[in-house]
């Protein structure tokens, strides 16, 4: 059970980063830089855990996965809901 006063921010990407580890885990087929999406995954779960991560971390973490992933159209749907957890931060720093 999370914490009531979590940032839900947080527990998103924390939600979000464990789906698209679990699909990159289970993905079949073997690229070129599958470690560096592993890596920079395991970099957000850490990020997420201590609570609320610096955005310009994030973000380049984030840009890592999607180079790493590149157009491995299976793990689509994770990375885009990796984005967006990482977007919910930005907004809230512009805002």
């Amino acid at each position: 059970m999370a914490d009531s006063d979590e940032d839900p921010r947080v527990a998103g990407l924390r939600t979000a980063v464990a789906r698209l580890r679990r699909e990159l885990a289970a993905h079949p087929v073997e690229f070129p830089d599958r470690g560096i999406a592993e890596d920079e995954l395991a970099a957000l779960a850490a990020m997420a855990a201590g609570g609320p991560p610096e955005t310009s971390r994030l973000r380049r973490s984030l840009l890592l996965i999607a180079g790493a992933i590149g157009s491995v159209s299976a793990l689509s749907r994770g990375l885009t809901e990796v984005r967006e957890a990482v977007d919910l931060f930005a907004q809230r720093q512009e805002g």
